[in-house]
C-alpha cells in the first residue's frame, strides 16, 4: 500500500508587507494596511496548535520588507527592533510549544539564513518557474536566478529544503520542465531538496489573475507525472489538497499533502478550507495517510535539521523517521 504523508501544522504570518507585487497575490498588502504579528497573537497561535497537536510552525512574511520605505514604522508599531531578531524570537517559542519551525521569508542574505538555521527543522522557497513571466514584472525577488542561488546557498549550508513551481502563471509547458530539470540537477549536486510543490494557480479577486483560468486536472497529472519522472525517488512530490482533488494527482505520482492546519487558514487562499484529517483517511481508502514532521526522515538521520530541533525532532519522530504514533491525535 502506497504511503501517503502530510504534517499537521500552524500558519504564522510574521508580516504581510513585501517588496514583490505578483500578479496572483492577495497576501500581500500595501504599507498603509501591513501590519507585524503581534506577539500575542503568535502565542496564541502556538498554544492552540499544541493543543490540536500540531507539530509544525509555518513561519512566512513578504519578501524584504525592510525596503519598503515606511517599514520601520510597522516594526515599532510591533515593538520589535529587527524583523530576524523578531524571527528567531518566535522560533524559540514555537519550540517551547513543541511546534517544529519551517520558515519561508522569501530571500535573505547568507548572514540571515545562517541565523534562522539552528531554529528550523527545515526551510523553504518556491522556485515558482525559471521563465520571465509578465505576472513577474513589477516582483523583483522573482528574478530565477536570484531564487536558484538562494536555493544553492541552502543546499551548501545543508538545510532540508523545500521548493515547487506554480501552474497556470503564464508559463509554457517547456518552462514547467526547465523548472523541474534546475530543481533536480541542484538536488544531484547539494542533496537538499526534500520535496517539490506542485501548485496550481488560485486566481485571486481584485488581482491581474481574476480572469486567469484555473490549470486542468490533466494538465496538473501530465505536471506531476514530468516532475516524477526528473525528480529523483527520494524527493517527495507535493499537491495542495485544499486546491485539487488529491486522487488523481496521487496515481500520477504525488505522495505527499504538505501541511494541513486544524487551526489556521491557508494563509495564500484563507477561502479555500483545509479537508479535515478523517475526510481525507475516508478519502484515501487505498492508501497509508502518515504524519511525518517538517523535515523528512532522510535529513533526520543524516542530522541536517536545525541544531536547536534536535531535542525535539529526536521526541517527535518514531522509528521511521515519521511522526511517532503515541503523538499522533
Amino acid at each position: 500500500m502506497k504511503t501517503v504523508t502530510y504534517s499537521k501544522n500552524i500558519f504564522i504570518p510574521v508580516t504581510d508587507l513585501c517588496r514583490n507585487r505578483c500578479g496572483y497575490c492577495s497576501f500581500r498588502k500595501d504599507l498603509k494596511d501591513a501590519h507585524l504579528l503581534p506577539r500575542s497573537q503568535a502565542l496564541r497561535l502556538m498554544e492552540e496548535g499544541a493543543l490540536a497537536g500540531c507539530c509544525e510552525a509555518l513561519f512566512t512574511m513578504g519578501e524584504m520588507p525592510w525596503t519598503v520605505p515606511g517599514f520601520s514604522q510597522i516594526l515599532s508599531a510591533g515593538k520589535a527592533s529587527d524583523l530576524m531578531d523578531y524571527l528567531v524570537e518566535l522560533s524559540e517559542l514555537a519550540l517551547e510549544h513543541g511546534l517544529l519551525p519551517h520558515t519561508n521569508a522569501g530571500l535573505l542574505d547568507e548572514d540571515d539564513l545562517r541565523r534562522l538555521q539552528p531554529y528550523n527543522a527545515s526551510m523553504g522557497l518556491m522556485l515558482e518557474t525559471t521563465a520571465r513571466l509578465e505576472a513577474h514584472a513589477h516582483s523583483p525577488g522573482k528574478d530565477p536566478h536570484l531564487r536558484l542561488e538562494y536555493m544553492t546557498l541552502a543546499g551548501r549550508l545543508r538545510i532540508p529544503f523545500t521548493t515547487g513551481i506554480l501552474v497556470g502563471i503564464g508559463e509554457s509547458r517547456q518552462d514547467r520542465l526547465d523548472s523541474l530539470q534546475r530543481i533536480a540537477h541542484l538536488h544531484h549536486e547539494l542533496g537538499h531538496i526534500q520535496e517539490v510543490i506542485i501548485q496550481p494557480l488560485d486566481p485571486k479577486p481584485g488581482t491581474p489573475s481574476a480572469g486567469w483560468l484555473y490549470p486542468a486536472m490533466d494538465e496538473l497529472c501530465r505536471t506531476v507525472e514530468a516532475a516524477r519522472c526528473i525528480l529523483p525517488q527520494e524527493v517527495a512530490i507535493q499537491i495542495p489538497p485544499n486546491l485539487v482533488d488529491p486522487l488523481p494527482l496521487l496515481s500520477c505520482g504525488a505522495s505527499d499533502l504538505g501541511g494541513i492546519s486544524p487551526v489556521t487558514s491557508d494563509g495564500i487562499s484563507p477561502e479555500r478550507p483545509w479537508p479535515r484529517e478523517e475526510e481525507l483517511r475516508e478519502k484515501l481508502k487505498g492508501y497509508s495517510l502518515r504524519e511525518r514532521l517538517p523535515v523528512y526522515p532522510r535529513f533526520i538521520s543524516l542530522g541536517w535539521h536545525g541544531s536547536r530541533t534536535h531535542r525535539l525532532v529526536a521526541s517527535l519522530a518514531g522509528s521511521d523517521g515519521l511522526r511517532a504514533k503515541k503523538y499522533i491525535f
